[in-house]
């Protein structure tokens, strides 16, 4: 009996630890990338368009997934129009005209695709590439933390004066609606706006907590995929696949929970910029942050970020590859069961914050998976990051590092066609010491 026990026990504890490894990056108990996401988005032929989109829509208007639609220049959805998209439609963002899809304050998009009729918006480039069209952009009236209202003129080449007033976000409303974006491809967006400035492939700003976005894939992005300017969101299946700009992007007072979410990268893409898998901010001037309103937070859980490099020694010798996450001045992130592989380093701290316990508890990194990074945590500019490690190194945190390939540590992330990023059960050694550098290898 007594052995009996003990075997019970003993496989309770295998069973538990396996499940505490898999549940650190993104979890399911399937594989939730399948059918609605794709990988080989050059490979696609959507067919060419039968119907226009231009100007302005002011009336609610529904597209039909027998049609395939053309984003001709700008257009706007105003006057508190519902936009409804049907599970399989095609809506192609012109290239000459750059072409963009633009859902102003108190307007609605109803894009609620199916796993296996996902929608797609992407390029009429025959050969399509990252920043071929603008992108999609969710105007919201929830709070953000520019004095005053915010404005996205700068992103619109030919607005009229008339227009203005349909690129302004933000109010007081915290539930702002602007509708729902599920099973949604974006592909190709991302156009070059100036000078080291770039449309994001789907913009919230001040973007309410009724709006609901899950399962939605950026590919190919020529600027950021994810990019969100205040309001209150829950972001959830969220899939940035070789953006040339950041993966995610949080800025302005923004209060956002993101969710069992992806990022991919690849050495070989970024813009002038640079890019990494997440980026937050409070601001980007310093002088138009109200003080009196909130701050950048964020909550992440089971994310998992990781660089395609075949040679990480190799691209980090010749800087194409740069740390996964970087944390602004006055920010807030809480990140828990995540996993961060392949990155020089892991996370950098903007050089203004000073390191002190005040600090560092807003800055929180908790039974998190660092892997094959050249370095965990540093501060911009210093290279002395000890006090850093000993802090996130605390056996209190569960923090796990390691060092092994990209083929060891998921599922199968070299499938082309179904790839599974989800951790290898068993394959994980816990262990809170932290790795050596690559840069001392």
């Amino acid at each position: 009996m007594k052995n009996f026990t003990q075997i019970v026990f003993i496989f309770l504890f295998v069973m538990a630890n396996s499940f505490a490894q898999q549940e650190k990056g993104i979890v399911g108990q399937e594989n939730w990338l399948n059918n609605w996401t794709e990988f080989k988005s050059n490979k696609k032929d959507y067919g060419d368009p039968t119907q226009i989109l231009t100007g302005n829509i002011s009336q609610n208007k529904k597209l039909f997934s027998k049609d395939v639609y053309l984003l001709l220049g700008d257009v706007f959805v105003t006057d508190n129009a519902i936009l409804e998209i049907e599970p399989g439609t095609v809506i192609i963002g012109d290239y000459k005209s750059k072409g963009s899809l633009t859902i102003t304050k108190g307007t609605q998009i109803i894009a609620n695709g199916t796993e296996t009729n996902p929608i797609v918006f992407t390029s009429n480039r025959d050969v399509k590439k990252s920043g071929d069209w603008g992108g999609v952009v969710l105007l919201g009236d929830a709070p953000n933390s520019k004095f005053g209202n915010g404005s996205i003129a700068s992103f619109y080449s030919n607005l009229n004066l008339n227009e203005y007033a349909n690129v302004n976000y933000g109010g007081q409303d915290t539930l702002s609606n602007s509708g729902v974006l599920k099973n949604v491809r974006i592909e190709y967006a991302g156009r070059q706006i100036g000078d080291d400035r770039y449309f994001s492939a789907l913009l919230l700003a001040s973007v309410g907590k009724e709006t609901r976005i899950t399962n939605v894939m950026v590919s190919n992005s020529g600027g950021n995929s994810f990019h969100v300017l205040g309001g209150n969101l829950a972001l959830n299946k969220l899939v940035s696949y070789r953006a040339n700009g950041n993966d995610f992007e949080f800025n302005l007072g923004t209060k956002t929970v993101l969710k069992n979410s992806l990022a991919v990268r690849s050495p070989y893409n970024s813009n002038t910029n640079g890019s990494r898998c997440l980026k937050i901010k409070s601001y980007d001037n310093k002088a138009d942050f109200d003080f009196n309103s909130s701050k950048t937070f964020v909550s992440a859980k089971n994310l998992t970020f990781l660089n395609e490099s075949e040679n990480l020694e190799s691209d980090i010798k010749m800087n194409l590859i740069r740390e996964s996450i970087y944390i602004g001045e006055n920010a807030l992130l809480h990140m828990n069961k995540s996993v961060i592989s392949g990155f020089n380093p892991a996370v950098i701290l903007d050089s203004k914050i000073v390191i002190n316990q005040k600090n560092l508890e807003h800055i929180k990194f908790s039974e998190m998976y660092f892997n094959n990074c050249n370095g965990n945590i540093f501060v911009e500019f210093d290279s002395n990051n000890a006090d850093l490690e000993n802090w996130y190194g605390n056996s209190s945190f569960f923090n796990v590092y390691s060092n092994s390939a990209n083929y060891e540590t998921f599922i199968d992330s070299k499938s082309a066609k179904r790839p599974d990023f989800r951790l290898k059960i068993n394959k994980i050694i816990a262990s809170n010491e932290i790795n050596p550098d690559l840069r001392n290898n």
